[in-house]
Protein backbone atom coordinates (compact mmCIF):
# COMPACT_ATOMS: atom_id res chain seq x y z
CA UNK A 1 0.00 0.00 0.00
CA UNK A 2 1.57 3.57 -0.87
CA UNK A 3 1.14 5.55 2.25
CA UNK A 4 0.55 9.08 0.19
CA UNK A 5 -2.62 7.15 -1.69
CA UNK A 6 -3.39 4.37 0.75
CA UNK A 7 -6.49 2.06 -0.52
CA UNK A 8 -9.39 0.55 1.45
CA UNK A 9 -11.36 1.79 4.67
CA UNK A 10 -9.02 3.09 7.30
CA UNK A 11 -9.57 4.31 10.72
CA UNK A 12 -7.91 6.83 12.96
CA UNK A 13 -8.54 8.23 16.31
CA UNK A 14 -9.78 12.01 15.97
CA UNK A 15 -7.02 13.84 16.57
CA UNK A 16 -7.68 16.47 19.97
CA UNK A 17 -10.70 14.16 21.00
CA UNK A 18 -9.92 12.77 24.13
CA UNK A 19 -11.32 9.14 25.31
CA UNK A 20 -14.52 10.08 27.19
CA UNK A 21 -16.71 8.31 29.87
CA UNK A 22 -20.54 8.69 29.47
CA UNK A 23 -23.01 9.01 32.06
CA UNK A 24 -23.55 5.01 32.36
CA UNK A 25 -19.85 4.73 32.74
CA UNK A 26 -18.68 3.63 29.68
CA UNK A 27 -15.97 4.94 27.80
CA UNK A 28 -16.00 6.63 24.16
CA UNK A 29 -13.32 6.72 21.51
CA UNK A 30 -13.70 8.96 18.43
CA UNK A 31 -13.01 7.64 15.40
CA UNK A 32 -12.61 8.66 11.47
CA UNK A 33 -13.49 6.23 8.85
CA UNK A 34 -11.92 7.05 5.58
CA UNK A 35 -12.34 4.88 2.36
CA UNK A 36 -9.31 4.69 -0.27
CA UNK A 37 -7.78 8.14 1.03
CA UNK A 38 -11.12 10.07 1.58
CA UNK A 39 -12.81 11.00 4.79
CA UNK A 40 -15.86 9.11 5.56
CA UNK A 41 -17.49 9.99 8.52
CA UNK A 42 -17.19 9.64 12.06
CA UNK A 43 -17.96 6.68 14.74
CA UNK A 44 -17.59 6.42 18.69
CA UNK A 45 -16.26 2.69 19.79
CA UNK A 46 -17.97 2.42 22.78
CA UNK A 47 -16.40 0.18 25.72
CA UNK A 48 -16.98 -1.16 28.93
CA UNK A 49 -14.80 -0.17 31.51
CA UNK A 50 -13.87 -4.17 31.38
CA UNK A 51 -13.58 -3.57 28.25
CA UNK A 52 -11.64 -0.75 28.46
CA UNK A 53 -9.44 -2.29 31.23
CA UNK A 54 -8.26 -5.06 28.91
CA UNK A 55 -7.54 -2.64 25.79
CA UNK A 56 -5.35 -1.18 28.02
CA UNK A 57 -3.40 -4.27 29.18
CA UNK A 58 -3.35 -5.63 25.88
CA UNK A 59 -1.90 -1.98 24.42
CA UNK A 60 0.88 -2.22 27.03
CA UNK A 61 1.79 -5.40 26.29
CA UNK A 62 1.70 -5.12 22.57
CA UNK A 63 4.16 -1.96 23.35
CA UNK A 64 6.90 -4.11 25.34
CA UNK A 65 9.98 -2.98 23.72
CA UNK A 66 9.00 -0.02 21.86
CA UNK A 67 10.55 3.38 23.02
CA UNK A 68 8.17 5.75 25.19
CA UNK A 69 6.80 9.08 23.12
CA UNK A 70 4.74 10.95 25.97
CA UNK A 71 5.77 13.03 28.52
CA UNK A 72 6.58 11.26 31.96
CA UNK A 73 3.51 12.76 33.63
CA UNK A 74 0.88 11.20 30.77
CA UNK A 75 2.82 7.67 30.37
CA UNK A 76 0.66 5.54 32.07
CA UNK A 77 2.54 3.22 35.17
CA UNK A 78 3.09 -0.04 32.29
CA UNK A 79 5.23 1.89 30.07
CA UNK A 80 7.16 4.15 32.48
CA UNK A 81 11.32 2.41 33.87
CA UNK A 82 11.06 -1.13 32.98
CA UNK A 83 12.58 -2.20 36.11
CA UNK A 84 9.56 -1.69 37.42
CA UNK A 85 6.94 -3.76 38.69
CA UNK A 86 4.51 -4.05 35.24
CA UNK A 87 7.95 -5.03 33.42
CA UNK A 88 7.70 -8.33 35.01
CA UNK A 89 3.88 -9.09 34.05
CA UNK A 90 3.59 -11.01 31.18
CA UNK A 91 0.52 -11.48 29.18
CA UNK A 92 -1.01 -15.04 29.48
Amino acid sequence: MNRNNPRGLRVSRVPGKPVLRDADGDYAIHLWLRHDGKFDGDITLQLSPTETELLHAELCFALDGEPVRTYPDDTPDCRKDPRGFASRMRWP
